[in-house]
């Protein structure tokens, strides 16, 4: 071979190389595996982690700003002062199946989420609607029983997304959205593989192949991001190592916010936690930066409420339950409670394991012992949230203003507070935004006076990625690792 096709050859075999070659897949690691891919039928945060604006989509959708945005509805109109919205579908969108998407296919999952066998979360997100009927095949008429100017934001969630009845049956272990990429693989206990969806309506995704691995050691996912096995940790769980990450350029850190309350959570139908005074003793008890220190390294913002901090209406009520170790053991002393034990069930992620040593270790401080239950996530979901059969546990709500689950009946709190619960019906029916504001501020305050829980910390969402990947969310305002804008830089 002569020098000049000698040279031709290596320069060619050098811009094929894989060093070189445009990237268009990536690896995130995920602390929980979900327990299954179906967001209108399972609770897990996890769920939509991996299938929220990737794989489904709704009528609206949330930006990675926390507004809503246009998503299957192109646009939408209030009418009769938000007692009926008229939603205007997009032309030309298919699910994966190949089934054309219209306005059956929203009737269909509007009723499914709030018929009376739904087996949806968040049901309570459906309850407001009395019907929904086809104006044409593109447009939608939601009539709700009463005025609801939060609508759009709830057809946003996860648990609201427009599912295909041809392939529902088997939604949770093969999901078919219409989304821009495709479900590929699950193999359980290890990685959900997607790949993008070539049919997409919108614009097509940079990525064309997704892998989301479960890696719920912290000392594990360290490893995988300084080998390169994982190229991006959305919610990194060992922020002990993070200042270790971001001296290394290879990484970017990504520090930003949640909607995540993270709680120590009180079964109000186990004695003694039906008594205030013991509510109030637990809450007094806990020392927040003891525990944002020491379970989460420093990262996380005291709370003394259900409610982010970041939120506008948002009030400041952690000195209702300052950490005051001598007023709670009056306070036990008071109600008549000595020689407590109560079962503390901890739940995987780090955050919960960590503050639970922590929160067990206060609580003894003041006379109350605790038996430390260390949980899988399935039986986490089954025995704690599923049958309420639990006293205490430690866990981050993650799903946007979320406050009204205080409100639910049967919820695993137990909490039944008919003044709350006032407050929640007038905010449903509420579609001025100083009243909405006015009741939000009421509903927080409620809670912090009642001890409805111990209110700890909102979660940061600390992710690490390779530092050539940019469209992440920095902010968590939804459970998603949204692929849309993701991609690899040079």
């Amino acid at each position: 071979m002569n020098g000049k096709f000698a040279k031709a050859a290596a320069l060619s075999a050098l811009l094929t190389s894989p060093a070189l070659a445009a990237q268009d897949s990536i690896t995130l690691g995920m602390v929980l595996e979900p327990p299954n891919l179906d967001p209108t039928g399972g609770a897990a945060a996890a769920i939509d982690e991996i299938v929220y604006a990737n794989i489904f989509e709704g009528l609206t959708r949330i930006g990675r700003d926390g507004s809503v945005r246009p998503g299957l509805a192109k646009s939408w109109d209030a009418e009769n002062g938000g007692k009926s919205y008229l939603f205007h579908l997009r032309e030309g969108v298919s699910f994966h199946d190949g089934n054309a998407f219209d306005a059956q296919d929203v009737i269909f999952s509007l009723d499914r989420a709030r018929a009376a066998e739904s087996t949806n979360a968040q049901k309570t997100l459906f309850e407001g609607i009395e019907k929904a009927e086809a104006v044409d095949p593109l447009t939608v008429r939601v009539t709700l029983k009463a005025p609801d100017g939060g609508f759009p934001f709830k057809m946003a969630w996860g648990d609201a997304v427009i599912v295909d009845e041809a392939s529902v049956k088997d939604i949770a272990t093969s999901p078919v959205g219409t989304g821009p990429f495709r479900f590929q693989d699950w193999a359980q206990g290890d990685h959900v593989s997607l790949v993008a969806n070539d049919q997409y309506w919108g614009e097509k995704p940079a990525i064309k192949a997704a892998t989301f691995r479960f890696i719920p050691d912290p000392s594990a996912a360290f490893a995988a991001m300084m080998s390169g096995d994982v190229d991006a940790f959305p919610i990194y769980p060992a922020p002990e190592t993070l200042a270790q990450l971001q001296a290394d350029p290879r990484f970017k850190v990504l520090v930003g916010t949640t909607e995540g309350e993270t709680i120590l959570a009180m079964n109000h139908a186990r004695p003694p936690l039906e008594l205030l005074k013991v509510r109030e003793a637990i809450a007094h008890a806990l020392n927040r930066q003891e525990i944002i220190d020491g379970a989460m390294f420093g990262y996380g913002t005291p709370i003394g409420t259900h409610f982010a901090p970041h939120n506008p209406d948002y009030v400041d009520l952690t000195a209702e339950s300052a950490y005051d170790p001598e007023r709670s053991k009056a306070l036990l002393a008071e109600a008549g409670v000595k020689d407590l034990t109560l079962r503390l069930a901890l739940p995987p992620p780090p955050y919960a394991r960590r503050g639970g040593e922590i929160v067990a270790a206060e609580l003894r401080a003041v006379g109350i012992n605790t038996q430390i239950i260390n949980m899988e996530w399935a039986q986490w979901l089954e025995q704690v949230f599923k049958n309420a059969d639990y006293d205490l546990t430690i866990i981050s709500h993650v799903e946007p203003m979320d406050i009204g689950i205080y409100a639910r009946p049967g919820y695993y709190f137990n909490y039944g507070n008919p003044a709350f619960d006032k407050v929640m019906g007038l905010l449903d029916e509420a579609t001025e935004p100083g009243e909405r504001s006015r009741l939000l501020r009421q509903a927080q305050e409620i809670l912090a006076g009642t001890y409805a829980n111990g209110f700890l910390f909102q979660l940061a969402k600390t992710g690490v990625a390779n530092a050539q990947i940019e469209g992440l969310w920095e902010n968590a305002p939804m459970p998603a690792n949204d692929l849309s804008e993701v991609r690899w830089t040079e």
